[in-house]
């Protein structure tokens, strides 16, 4: 292990190539990122970047948001089958029907989708900002898409607008029940119970708090408490004990996401070898689905 990972940093390094990691890798791929983050710090370190190559170990939409917003340099997804599942619940010719049903309401589009949704987008948000962007709207009404539990999450602040729903979900976060948190709870009465926004409302109801990954983080890092109990992606229990190592964490059973450990060290190396699984969008479409995204960006988390 140790050789393959000082081979990924020799090479990075001759190549001009940043590594990219979303908090829900596999350990050992975190180990060997430059930046890791959430989906909106990552978006933000792909728009700064100086390298040549970008090596995005995350899910498909990821990698194609570090293209669009970084179209002049070299974007390389790992491995090809690491797809975000919620991402693909939405496609282009739904949203539009969508749109006609409600014309004039903008559409407010989850980094969680495809280049093709974001062109047809007017702003892209991420968990970390979902509320912050659907408050700026001066619209009564919005589209939501794809995630309808973030959406409603976004709700419980947003009163004074309707917000339209579309039928998305993140299977690994819809995956975490109420009865294995009340089963947590009484393990470590103690803990803290920390979950991601795109868990069910019911979930939510019963957390201490709901926040993005870097939220999450922010949190444990600043509470005075010493047990969290963590509702999200297991392998985001990795990062924390790096940056809360006095504190304890505990996962929840089966919050794992295929589609995320499908990206390896040997994936990672043969990227770099081969300059291989360049994400490659047409002109046109990165430049329409540029705009949405750096939108978000300027928003802030």
């Amino acid at each position: 292990m140790d050789t393959l990972q000082n081979e990924i940093l020799r090479l990075k390094e001759e190549k001009n190539a940043v590594i990219l990691g979303h908090n829900y890798q596999r350990k050992e791929v975190q180990e060997i990122s430059d930046f890791l983050g959430d989906s909106y710090g990552l978006s933000v370190q792909a728009s700064k970047t100086k390298a040549r190559i970008i090596v995005f170990c995350g899910v498909d939409f990821m990698a194609e948001s570090a293209k669009i917003l970084n179209p002049e340099k070299i974007v390389l997804h790992p491995n090809l089958k690491s797809k975000c599942p919620m991402a693909g619940m939405v496609d282009v010719k739904g949203l539009r029907e969508l749109k006609a049903e409600h014309p004039g309401a903008p559409v407010v589009s989850y980094v969680n989708t495809s280049a093709d949704v974001k062109a047809e987008s007017d702003i892209c948000c991420t968990s970390a900002n979902a509320v912050k962007i659907v408050q700026s709207l001066e619209d009564s009404k919005i589209i939501f898409v794809p995630d309808t539990n973030l959406g409603l999450y976004v709700q419980r602040f947003v009163k004074d607008k309707e917000i339209v729903f579309w039928p998305g979900y993140c299977p690994t976060h819809m995956g975490i029940k109420v009865a294995d948190l009340e089963t947590l709870r009484e393990q470590h009465p103690a803990a803290e119970i920390l979950v991601h926004p795109e868990c069910t409302p019911e979930v939510i109801e019963m957390a201490d708090f709901a926040y993005s990954t870097e939220g999450i983080i922010k949190h444990v890092t600043s509470s005075p408490k010493r047990e969290f109990i963590i509702g999200t992606e297991s392998n985001m229990l990795h990062r924390l004990r790096k940056e809360a190592p006095g504190k304890v964490f505990y996962d929840v059973p089966n919050a794992t996401c295929p589609n995320m450990r499908e990206i390896t060290l040997e994936n990672v190396r043969d990227s770099l070898v081969k300059t291989q699984h360049k994400i490659e969008l047409p002109a046109d479409l990165i430049r329409k689905a540029r705009v949405p995204l750096e939108r978000m960006l300027r928003a802030g988390r």
